[in-house]
């Protein structure tokens, strides 16, 4: 579409685009635009009714997306870049580490491995966990909070068992080895097929 709008909020920008069918929003990363410019977007993701904390306002539609295809930037560049939603990577997360060797499980009574948290999700759905693992993958300042990959050893690497993600305030550094404990959540779905059929959100953080 063409450029009609724009709205910076570094390292982002959210711009109007005038399109054939009508006026639609878009957020890419911080790029120098002038009004009266013809983009492309790529590899979007559609979001409803997205409130954005960062701009204080509400948009019916917009989509999150790459100035260039992901051919050209590489997959983990090509996902949406704005600080209040998640990558196009949701439910399907490349490891960033190459293995997680076998991590000591979490004490306590709510304790669990990864492993055993996807085999009895529907279980422990709504429930508090606690889960220690390596941090394989971090995604800072999304929707407002950051977002975790977790490996501890166990689970199936071929089904994706192995892998968790988590929701917190907290931060840390892959590579870290934490304990998180929080609320499992399934089949969180962000749109376009995104979705996390296991998820532990808002969960406190600490490194042990």
């Amino acid at each position: 579409g063409t450029v009609r709008e724009q709205i910076p909020v570094s390292p982002y920008v959210y711009v109007r685009l005038e399109t054939s069918n009508g006026d639609v929003w878009a957020a890419v990363i911080e790029t120098p635009l002038t009004d009266g410019d013809d983009i492309t977007v790529h590899n979007v993701m559609r979001m409803a009714q997205f409130a954005s904390p960062t701009l204080n306002r509400t948009f019916d539609e917009i989509y999150f997306g790459s100035l260039q295809p992901v051919d050209q930037i590489g997959e983990s560049a090509a996902a949406p870049l704005n600080p209040d939603v998640p990558t196009s990577t949701v439910g399907a997360p490349p490891a960033v580490m190459a293995s997680v060797g076998l991590v000591q499980r979490a004490a306590g009574p709510h304790a669990q491995t990864i492993g055993a948290l996807w085999s009895q999700k529907e279980q422990l759905a709504g429930t508090a966990v606690s889960v220690r693992g390596v941090i394989v993958k971090v995604n800072d300042g999304v929707m407002g909070k950051n977002w975790l990959h977790l490996q501890d050893g166990s689970g199936n690497t071929a089904t994706g068992t192995h892998d968790l993600t988590v929701t917190t305030l907290g931060t840390a550094t892959i590579g870290d080895t934490v304990t998180v404990t929080g609320v499992v959540r399934l089949n969180r779905d962000f749109g376009l097929g995104y979705t996390y059929p296991l998820i532990v959100e808002d969960a406190q953080l600490v490194r042990r």
